[in-house]
Formats: structure tokens, sequence, C-alpha cells
């Protein structure tokens, strides 16, 4: 049995709040702050910034952009 599946086995064994506490930990764990990500993320932003100014790319509006979303989603 992989480690995961035995992980997965004893996780359903615990009371609820414990799996909402372990749930959380594990994010928290997931979303610490990274400043080499987040550099690379500003270097992206500012990228795409430019080459909407420079009419590289055309913005769609965000209706738009939120139906394709909802329908790649849901269908």
């Amino acid at each position: 049995m992989s480690q995961t599946r035995a992980l997965h086995q004893q996780i359903a064994q615990l009371p609820a709040l414990e799996q909402i506490a372990l749930v959380e930990e594990i994010l928290h764990r997931l979303d610490a702050p990274d400043s080499s990500v987040d550099a690379l993320w500003a270097i992206e932003a500012e990228n795409r910034l430019a080459a909407y100014r420079e009419g590289r790319v055309q913005a769609i509006p965000l209706s738009e952009a939120l139906a394709k979303y909802w329908s790649e989603r849901v269908g």
C-alpha cells in the first residue's frame, strides 16, 4: 500500500474537526510567501501590461472571461 493511500485511510479515521485542522495546516504551508515566485509574477505582470499597451494583445471584458470560465467548469 502506498504511503499516500495509507495516509488517506488514517485521515478518514480522524474526527471531522481534526481533519479540518489538518487541511488548514496543509494549506497554510502551501500558501507560504515565496519572494522568488512573487518576483517572477511581478515580471510576468509587467510583460503582460507592456504587451497590452503595445497592442500585441487585446483585453476582453470581464463578463466574457467569466462566462468562458464558467462554461468550461460546468460544461
